[in-house]
């Protein structure tokens, strides 16, 4: 494996020698690139500090970077704002739950749809994500304060999907919820890759997580450690130990002294 994804014909997304950071502080990303291929789901894994969240930030245009190059099929977008990113195929959905809970499934879905002015796309849109996402056809005039934080989190899913993005960007969609939950909402991850959407993905259980993506990146001290298909870090007995919380297993009783 090598210090970067291997590189394909095309990729929707690419972060390449990245450096970026908040105000004066030091440096979060050092130098950090990432690729993002299309119908993919790309997961970013590492212990905390090492600047998966920042990634998504750049990505999105919350964050300016110090230095690189943001690309979004091939167009240089370096420097743009998040509405201009928007505009260019990314969608982020944050950390924690963004629903307002007092509107409807059906308000919060359609916020996402706002700078779509054809009322024929939004009813396709609306259709689509529908299909996609049982619970939000099913909860459509709901209050979406009633539903489970699983539920809400398709719900952002499905409004982050309204407009047609390239690659949605995911910040640790499973924070706050059971296994039961999570597991629900990462096999959506999966229904958004076969519907076509490529995915970049920041998750709290790695593990997890790598096993329903395609490709995996860890991310140590701001860089890009290793990456490689997500089946061979899994596979990796020291990477597990090191940023998995994976034991070895137990070997011949060692005779060092404390």
């Amino acid at each position: 494996m090598g210090s970067e994804q291997q590189n394909s014909d095309e990729h929707l997304l690419e972060l390449v020698d990245v450096e970026a950071s908040y105000g004066r502080a030091a440096l979060v990303l050092r130098g950090l690139t990432v690729r993002v291929p299309p119908a993919s789901v790309v997961c970013l894994v590492g212990p905390n500090g090492a600047g998966k969240s920042t990634v998504l930030k750049v990505a999105s245009g919350m964050l300016a970077p110090r230095s690189g190059l943001i690309l979004v099929g091939g167009d240089d977008v370096t420097g743009r704002r998040p509405q201009q990113m928007l505009e260019a195929g990314l969608s982020h959905v944050l950390q924690g739950h963004s629903v307002f809970k007092e509107m409807s499934v059906a308000e919060n879905v359609l916020l996402g749809a706002y700078t779509i002015k054809d009322r024929s796309e939004v009813a396709e849109r609306v259709g689509f994500v529908k299909d996609l996402f049982p619970v939000v056809a099913d909860r459509w005039d709901s209050l979406a304060g009633a539903l489970s934080g699983g539920q809400q989190k398709q719900v952002e899913f499905a409004r982050s999907l309204m407009v047609s993005p390239r690659v949605v960007l995911l910040d640790e969609p499973s924070m706050g919820l059971d296994p039961r939950a999570t597991n629900t909402v990462l096999e959506q991850v999966l229904r958004m890759r076969d519907a076509g959407t490529a995915v970049l993905l920041v998750e709290q259980n790695a593990r997890r997580a790598l096993e329903i993506a395609d490709l995996g990146c860890v991310l140590d001290l701001g860089r890009v450690h290793v990456s490689g298909p997500a089946a061979d870090l899994l596979a990796d007995p020291q990477l597990g130990e090191l940023y998995l919380g994976q034991r070895r297993a137990s070997g011949p009783t060692s005779t060092h002294s404390p």
